[in-house]
Order: structure tokens, then sequence, then C-alpha cells
């Protein structure tokens, strides 16, 4: 496999353009950290993944920075409000998101304050518009997710709010190439009927493949950055991922048995970024052991040991929000690590 070459992104980069392609570090982390202080989450994680950092989520710091707050509040021309059952689209915000404007505003500004040298790719991380159509009633009180209107709006809103936010991580760090990652934990349910009711008391219908692939893909082709789709649910869609444009597939590679879909993105050029360690703590192996079973696996796929460096990016299995600090750092420690063992001798 070639080495990719590298996106020259910026501020000027036109939303609706094509991104060019991705360079893709050794390791990174999948998104959020725990703790509640952005310049000290950001220390870490460039001393930790200077190969391709990320701009750390803290959910901790209470609602606005959980994953459905913090991306809502990217939103252009829509407005969510917090209710006793989770967040809501209204017609105008309120405190709720103005405290997520605001947190993700401190975000930027630490990104600009401990990152604003780095030289390289840089991750942003974003509820995907499935995940946040699942995850936001509408004013009626049912998941935005069944309406298609409202996703249709969603979608376009968040659109535009990546590549507004795409733009401001690039203003204030000149020197990096971002990446979007887009989170769609809840993706395998919206397309299995798994949803649950507003009451709870039901499931919503299973939304058609077809039209999840077109959805996803039109965001996927606006964002003006190379686009990772992530998802560590079991039964990740791999192959609608892939055909809605993902430049990158991240996923849990314990929870993947679909070697076929996993060979197919590889033969089409699509990196992918397999979370290798748990997201909570736990025993970790030795990282050359963590290398070891991820060259075991790719030979199952069929393809060259030597390739294997260069179409992976190792990251833990899902967010590190739930781990200790010492946990999260010594996971990002051992990602960074047991890449270096899959380099060629």
């Amino acid at each position: 496999m070639a080495s990719p070459s590298e996106p020259q992104s910026g501020p000027g980069t036109n939303p609706g353009s094509t991104p060019p392609p991705a360079s893709w570090g050794p390791a990174t982390g999948v998104g959020s950290v725990p703790g509640t202080d952005p310049a000290e989450a950001l220390r870490v994680v460039l001393g930790e993944l200077p190969g391709l950092p990320h701009l750390p989520e803290l959910p901790a710091r209470g609602p606005g920075a959980d994953l459905v707050g913090r991306s809502a509040a990217l939103l252009v021309d829509l407005a969510v409000d917090l209710t006793p059952a989770g967040w809501r689209l209204v017609p105008r915000g309120g405190l709720d998101l103005r405290r997520a404007q605001e947190m993700l505003a401190r975000d930027l500004d630490a990104l600009h304050d401990v990152a604003g040298t780095h030289q390289g790719p840089l991750k942003v991380q974003a509820a995907g518009p499935w995940t946040l159509a699942a995850g936001l009633e509408r004013e009626r009180g049912e998941r935005a997710v069944v309406d298609p209107g409202a996703r249709r709006d969603l979608a376009q809103s968040l659109t535009e709010g990546l590549a507004a936010h795409v733009a401001e991580v690039s203003a204030r760090v000149p020197g990096a190439r971002v990446v979007v990652q887009l989170d769609e934990p809840s993706l395998p349910m919206v397309l299995q009927g798994g949803l649950p009711t507003a009451s709870g008391f039901g499931r919503l219908p299973a939304v058609a493949a077809p039209d999840v692939q077109a959805e996803l893909a039109a965001v996927v082709a606006a964002v003006p950055a190379p686009v990772v789709v992530h998802c560590c649910a079991p039964r990740a869609p791999l192959d609608l991922l892939r055909a809605a444009g993902a430049e990158a597939l991240s996923f849990d590679l314990g929870l993947v048995q679909d070697l076929d879909a996993l060979g197919t993105a590889v033969d089409a050029g699509v990196h992918l970024l397999p979370g290798v360690v748990p997201g909570t703590d736990a025993v970790l192996p030795q990282p050359k052991a963590t290398a070891s079973r991820l060259r075991a696996w790719w030979r199952e796929l069929g393809f060259p040991a030597d390739d294997l460096h260069e179409a992976v990016t190792l990251t833990p299995s899902c967010g590190l929000a739930g781990a200790s600090p010492a946990y999260a750092r010594a996971a990002m420690t051992h990602v960074r690590e047991a890449a270096r063992y899959l380099l060629p001798e």
C-alpha cells in the first residue's frame, strides 16, 4: 500500500470542496479522556500521541461536554436545550446551549495555547448525523431520527458547523492538517430498529440501509477535511461506512468479525483505525504482544506484512472518559509503543 499524501487544509479551505488525501499517524485516541482541564488533557495527548493528536473531549465537565451536547454546539441555525429526558431541538437556545458553546470555545483557546505550533495531522471529533439524530428529540418529543425532514435539516446544519469548526481549528493551529472523525455509535441500532421510543415502551422502526448510506455520504462529501467514521458498537456496518465515502474506519478490533468487509476496505484504499486496548481500566499486555496480535489479524486478512504499518493507526477500543487518568495515559502510551513494533524490520 502506497504512503498516503498529506492534506493541505487550512482556514481558506472551501466548504464542500474535495478534501485532499489524509496523512495518518501511527496511533491516536478515539476522543474522550478523563478530567475537566482542557489544557492538561491536550498536554497529555500531545505528549503520548504526537503522530496524530486529537482534540480531547472531557464529558466529566457535565452537560454540554457530552457527545450529543458538544456536537449540538456546532449546529448552524438550529438550537437545542436540555430536558430531563436529554437534549431537544427548540426554537431558541438558552443557557444549556450557551454552556456547550462556551466549553467548546475554551477547548479551542486551549488548543491554540498548548498546540499552536503543532505541525502535522490533528483530529477533531463530533457525532455523526445518525447518532446526532438519534440523540436529539424533536419539540413534539420523539427522536429526530424518525423524521426525514428533521434528519435532513440536522445533517445540513452539522455539515456547516463542521466546516466552520475545521476553519477555526486551522486558524488556531496553522500547521495542522485537520482530520474529522464522525462518531456513529448509534448507527447499528438505527439500522436494526433497536432504538427505544421516547416513552421507553417500544422501539423505533429501522431505517433502510440505502437511506442511511445516502444521508451519511452527503455529510462525508461536504466536510472540507478527510473523514474517519468511528463505530465501536457491535455489528458496525463497515461496508456501508466505506460505501458512504469514509477515508478511514475506526472500530473495536475485538468486536469485528467480518473480515471480508475489512479486506474490501483495504483493497479500496480505506485506512483502518483498529481499537486494540479497552477504554476502561484493565491490565494491559506488553505492546509487543499487541503488535503480534495485529500481525496475525493482518495475515488472516491476506495482505503483505510490510503493508501493515501504513494501513493502520492504532487506538484504544473506545473513548477513555470512563478510565482513570493513569490508565488513560497508559492506554495512549500502549498504542503508540505497539505501533512502533509494526514497523518493518
